[in-house]
């Protein structure tokens, strides 16, 4: 049995050093570059693996999908560049490669970190995102944000956690999120979602009760109600982007 991890960059000169060597002891490693790259991603990355491909962007979906049609293992684990693989999960996952199972898939717990601190609470932890399944049994389903493995077979839990290093501050968190409150607009009207009443007053207060009340984001201190604001604040983006389709 043999293990391919695959990695999708963008201008991530920063992230692909510290990924990639998270990530030896996997039997291939894929990269694939988006061609509107500008840094040193391609470069770096050659350090560590030949198997890199450029291609133009096809949404996160499809990019991911266009990597996995590359790789050559009898299991795949994806990764994003901004994620690392510590020796605990590493174990793991060469015993469920190794084993050949026995299940079709495993979803990873993630820490999430916001300026190098990891954030345990606002649902933000334990975050299971699934991420190693069997070649030709598993494919990232086509939308615009969020995506996700969808698998033909039964999914089990592995427990020691990816580390993810979302963002370096919470100005850099904001800018994706509205830049992901766009994808999610776009989606929703492609689905034929149209603006309600209200919702962009209700469903952002929601939010914000869910996350640093229900999700005690408020133990996380000042940072916890900055996120929870953010997630209100992305919230309100997306209805109010959806209701601008509508106006084009």
């Amino acid at each position: 049995m043999r293990l391919s991890v695959t990695v999708i960059a963008l201008n991530e000169e920063a992230n692909i050093v510290p990924c990639l060597e998270s990530v030896q002891f996997a039997d291939e490693i894929v990269v694939v570059v988006d061609s509107g790259s500008t840094d040193r991603t391609e470069e770096l990355a050659r350090k560590f693996t030949d198997r890199i491909f450029t291609t133009d962007w096809r949404g996160f979906a499809g990019t991911k999908n266009f990597a996995l049609d590359q790789a050559q293992g009898d299991w795949v684990l994806s990764l994003d560049a901004d994620e690392r693989v510590p020796p605990e999960l590493q174990a793991e996952i060469l015993g469920v490669v190794r084993a050949g199972g026995p299940l079709t898939a495993y979803k990873i717990p993630r820490k999430n970190y916001v300026g190098g601190r990891w954030i345990r609470r606002l649902g933000w932890y334990p975050d299971y995102t699934l991420r190693l399944f069997r070649r030709g049994q598993g494919r990232f389903r086509e939308r615009e944000v969020h995506e996700e493995v969808q698998v033909a077979g039964p999914v089990g839990f592995l427990s020691s956690p990816l580390e993810h290093y979302s963002y370096k501050h919470l100005g850099e968190y904001a800018a994706r999120q509205n830049r992901y409150a766009r994808l999610a607009a776009q989606e929703m009207r492609r689905a034929g979602r149209r603006p309600r009443p209200g919702e962009m007053v209700w469903r952002p207060a929601l939010t914000f009760l869910k996350l640093f009340v229900w999700k005690r984001g408020f133990l996380e201190g000042a940072l916890g109600l900055h996120l929870s604001i953010q997630g209100s604040r992305y919230n309100f983006l997306k209805y109010h982007y959806l209701r601008e389709l509508y106006k084009a």
